[in-house]
Order: structure tokens, then sequence, then C-alpha cells
């Protein structure tokens, strides 16, 4: 009877069973076209954490990474799966809101062996202050974390220290919500409003001045920020990854242009969401 043929998506060293787990791979190891979408953009992002990952484990041999707004924790246990499975030390951190998941998240994680994967039903904001996360952490990621939890996971970040941090950005509601609350007052100020003056490109501006926010918030904060594309536009429209080393070196007048943005676009009342308090 022939073998099934390889799927070019799974990696060698990947474990099927846990693709199985997922619900990415069919339990007679299909992939559907969903399936497929999902993987190749989780896949994707592992290849842009995976030399961070090496620059951890040469320093320290028992790094952690902590994956934000985790859901099912598929980037959790494929980052173990590749990268920690067959280490002795190095462990992984899911928040979730979600108790139901986090409890999913869990039971996988001990039927697999997954020993060194812990899972906490914590918003991020209330991660930040919890003693049950480490107090330095090496790698934050978040991955389509909604709205404010995204920069919730830059504060986490920052109060403990990390390294690097890995953001795909999802939904902006806050700073398009402020834009247009504030609309009437920044178009008098300036022509620059015209930029937000109509509700389709206040939305969309809303979601590239959030950004670059928090691409400013990271360099006053004392890290080296890229941005690029996570993957094709035919597999996600929230497309945008982020990625900060700290160098300890803060951009000197990234804090003054964070605030002259502020004001210029009125919403000079989301400034403490982007202070960049905790780092060095």
């Amino acid at each position: 009877m022939p073998s099934t043929p390889p799927i070019p998506e799974i990696r060698p060293e990947q474990s099927v069973e846990l693709l199985k787990e997922l619900h990415i791979l069919t339990r007679d190891g299909k992939l559907n076209q969903d399936s497929r979408r999902k993987l190749k953009q989780v896949q994707h992002l592992t290849g842009f954490i995976a030399p961070l990952l090496g620059e951890c484990f040469a320093g320290n041999d028992d790094p952690v990474l902590v994956d934000h707004g985790a859901g099912k924790s598929y980037l959790g246990f494929i980052l173990y799966d590749q990268f920690f499975k067959a280490r002795s030390g190095g462990r992984v951190v899911g928040v979730e809101t979600r108790e139901e998941l986090v409890d999913k998240s869990r039971a996988l994680a001990s039927r697999l062996g997954f020993t060194r994967m812990d899972f906490h039903a914590l918003s991020v904001e209330e991660a930040i202050v919890s003693p049950a996360l480490p107090a330095q952490v090496d790698i934050v990621t978040a991955l389509h974390a909604c709205d404010t939890a995204t920069d919730d996971a830059i504060r986490f970040a920052l109060a403990r220290r990390a390294k690097f941090v890995v953001l795909v950005p999802c939904c902006q509601a806050e700073v398009a919500a402020a834009l247009r609350q504030n609309k009437a007052a920044a178009l008098a100020r300036s022509p620059l409003a015209e930029l937000w003056r109509r509700p389709l490109h206040t939305r969309e501006f809303g979601s590239q001045l959030t950004n670059v926010l928090r691409c400013l918030q990271l360099e006053a904060a004392g890290y080296q920020v890229t941005v690029t594309e996570l993957t094709g536009w035919e597999h996600s429209l929230k497309n945008e990854l982020i990625v900060a080393r700290h160098t300890g070196q803060r951009r000197g007048d990234a804090a003054a242009r964070l605030d002259w943005l502020l004001a210029e676009a009125a919403i000079e009342e989301l400034r403490p969401r982007f202070v960049a308090a905790g780092a060095d």
C-alpha cells in the first residue's frame, strides 16, 4: 500500500500527533485549506522567532518565552515542539483569559509530555503584576492579541525586561475611537486630520497610527525595532510583524515624536498606554 505523500508545510522534526491534537491535521493526517493557511502563518512566524531563541539558548540554558493572548496555544505548542522539547531547559508560558482554553492546553501539554509548558488564565494586564509569571523573561510574543492586549503585552515585556518582543497586532479599535471622538478638534487644528476625516480612513489610519506609536514606545525604551510583513496578504489581512530587540540604547527623539503624534491627532488622553515605563 503506497505511503501518504509528505505535506510540504510540515517540517520533518514536527510532531504529527501534536498537529492532529491542535486540529491542524485531520485524524487521517490530511490538511484542509483553512488549516493550511493557519499552519503556514504560524510556521512563518516561528521562522522569525527561531534565531531569537537561538540567541537566548546560547546565553542561557533556561530561557522563558511568554505568549500573550495565547488562545488554543498553537504558537506555544509548535515552538515547544520544535525548539524546547529536545532540550533540558527552557519554558513556554501561555497567557489566555478563557479558562476553558487554558484547561485544554494544560491537558494537552500533560498528554504530550510537554512538561515545561505553563498556562495561566489571566488577562495580559493582570499578567503584568502577577507573581505567577517569572520576574524576568527572554521573549514575549503576541499573535493577534486583540486591541489593547497587544499594548499590554508590550507593557509586560518592558516590566519583565524581555530581550525580544514579537508582535502581530490585530484590531486597534481604541486609537480609532479616540480619533473619531476628537475629529472636529483635529480638523480645526491641522489639515493633517484629512488623513482620518472619513470613517474608512479613520479605521485604517487608526490601525497604522497605533503600530507607529507602539514602535516609538519600544524605541524610547531601548529597543531596536523592525517592521515587516508576516505572510502574503492572501493569508491574512492582519499581516504586520513587529520585532523588537533590547539594546539598552534609547532612540533619543522617540518619546518626543510619540508625544507630538498624540498631540497632532488630538488623542493625548491615550498617552498612558504608550508610556515607555519600566525599560532602560
